[in-house]
């Protein structure tokens, strides 16, 4: 027993302050790749990449000849087939590495009115689309560009309000199967194409609209807004996941947050579900 905590007694004093930093970085890169990686389709293939993993080491153990010259000669192949199968996941991580999010945290954030004004008016025109069981899909733009994303739709670049939303998704209009994208406080496009997520992850069955924004926010750190045709119900999507069933007060807290305004909730705003039945009474008297 003296002679196992002796050599304990060894490592330790021969560990430095470098073993302990790489430790750390290691660490911290294993957490984030779980966190990458967790609630999607990668789990599954990273079992299945394992399983090949374990094989190789077996047959060199083993000396299995045949494996040995699969393992050998296809090599490279398991590789760029990882890389091709992993494709979403390692633009996520290259996408997160990229961003400045943190950075600015640290700096602090920056209140912007127009910004907060942007919020109010998304919640009234998602409070009146609600409740006459109007779809939409409202993409809010942060760190990752989403330029190819406008560029399937139609360009607007005008001021964001209640009563534009609600006439853009209007039922027979021709943009309301797509989605808007709001930048800066600003209406960049409209009726534009989101990727569709394949499943919803610990979520039932979802409409084209919730798979859409799904979609988007795994590949990208957009915050989107989803309201439901079928049942009304206000929903956020951020990184691959969807919270649905929000009140007017449970979805401003969540955008402003979300979307970095940094601002609490303030007294007086006031949904105005009457703003699509208004505008409904103006285009069909």
């Amino acid at each position: 027993m003296s002679v196992v905590w002796h050599n304990a007694l060894i490592f330790v004093q021969s560990i430095g302050w470098r073993d302990i930093l790489d430790v750390v970085v290691v660490s911290v890169l294993l957490y984030q790749l779980l966190k990458l990686i967790r609630g999607t389709q990668a789990v599954q293939l990273l079992v299945g990449l394992g399983v090949i993993i374990a094989l190789g080491l077996a047959s060199e153990a083993l000396n299995l000849r045949l494996l040995q010259f699969i393992f050998a000669n296809g090599g490279q192949a398991i590789v760029i087939a990882a890389v091709i199968l992993f494709q979403p996941e390692l633009r996520r991580a290259l996408d997160q590495v990229g961003r400045l999010g943190p950075v600015r945290s640290l700096l602090g954030q920056h209140t912007s009115v127009d910004a907060l004004r942007t919020v109010d008016e998304v919640i009234r025109a998602a409070a009146s689309l609600s409740e006459h069981k109007t779809g939409a899909l409202i993409v809010f733009e942060r760190e990752t560009g989403l330029e190819n994303i406008a560029a399937t739709g139609v360009r607007i670049d005008g001021e964001v309000s209640a009563e534009m939303l609600a006439t853009i998704f209007m039922p027979g209009t021709s943009l309301h199967d797509g989605a808007v994208i709001i930048r800066n406080a600003r209406l960049i496009a409209a009726g534009c194409v989101l990727p569709l997520a394949e499943t919803i992850p610990g979520v039932g069955r979802m409409g084209t609209r919730h798979r859409a924004a799904v979609g988007l926010t795994l590949q990208s750190d957009a915050v989107v807004l989803i309201v439901s045709e079928e049942t009304g119900l206000i929903s956020v999507a951020r990184e691959g996941r969807i919270t649905r069933g929000l009140d007017t007060k449970a979805l401003r807290n969540t955008l402003v947050g979300l979307t970095g305004v940094g601002a609490p909730e303030r007294t007086g705003i006031v949904p105005r579900p009457a703003v699509l039945r208004a505008i409904r009474r103006r285009t069909h008297p």
